[in-house]
């Protein structure tokens, strides 16, 4: 499979960068729907892409470069060849989303809400651009009767698990449940916990399936594995505090 979708005027054009473009975009159409579930103004929208983008951009290429030892110099602003992680992403876009809200005095825990669904969405179209860009698969599939697409992926002869199709299919339930979720919950905080905890939890499991050469490690530990155990965990926290609150809050009214 070509990772190069069409060259342009010698530009050579990656699925990868497609599939993060339409990732964005569909990100955006969703939040014109989900933003209402939380009184937030569609004009935010837009806004918030100008203050998510950039940190998000930033913190994936960091997050790469610390845990992976590189490059550096020049070469670290090469992302055109690769060497952007997701979760760096999500923190650089948390910080993003954090400073719109100080600015514009919102509750960040209401924007975030209708944010993750958002998130989920991108992600979901994000991982299929690392299958098309031959990263961030699984360990090698031994099992001849499962050497097939979708459920392998044959990277340089060797038929691997497609761990990045699984991340891109649960990443759409994910984004699904947190959007009817949205429309029935209505205390701030649960939907971005739920996330937390499904994304934590589902990245977890596939961080247990992932090749060495996909992963980034402190020491023998793989970072992703460490920090969606960590997720799933504040995630449980968040949604256990913002309950008790609201019960809290009923027993005094």
């Amino acid at each position: 499979m070509s990772v190069v979708a069409f060259t342009i005027f010698g530009v050579s054009v990656h699925w990868y960068g497609i599939m993060i473009a339409l990732g964005i975009i569909f990100a955006v159409l969703l939040a014109f729907y989900v933003f209402k579930f939380r009184d937030l103004k569609n004009d935010y929208i837009m806004e918030l892409v100008l203050w998510i983008l950039p940190p998000a951009i930033i913190g994936a290429r960091l997050y790469y470069l610390i845990f992976n030892g590189g490059p550096w110099g020049w070469d670290a602003f090469a992302i055109w060849k690769g060497g952007l992680a997701v979760y760096g992403s999500i923190i650089g876009g948390a910080i993003g989303v954090i400073l719109f809200c100080v600015v514009r005095k919102i509750n960040f825990l209401r924007v975030a809400d209708a944010v993750v669904p958002c998130l989920a969405l991108g992600q979901c179209f994000g991982r299929i651009g690392c299958c098309f860009g031959g990263c961030c698969y699984g360990v090698e599939t031994t099992n001849p009767n499962l050497m097939y697409f979708p459920f392998s992926l044959n990277i340089d002869g060797t038929w691997h698990l497609a761990t990045n199709l699984y991340e891109s299919f649960f990443c759409l339930i994910i984004c699904i449940v947190l959007v009817l979720m949205l429309r029935k919950i209505k205390t701030n905080g649960i939907i971005m916990g739920s996330y937390f905890v499904m994304y934590g939890v589902l990245r977890a499991i596939l961080e247990s399936f992932r090749d060495a050469q996909e992963a980034l490690f402190i020491g023998s530990l793989k970072v992703s594995l460490l920090l969606s155990i960590l997720l799933a965990v504040a995630g449980a926290a968040l949604i256990i505090t913002q309950v008790i609150r609201l019960k809290t809050k009923k027993r005094l009214s």
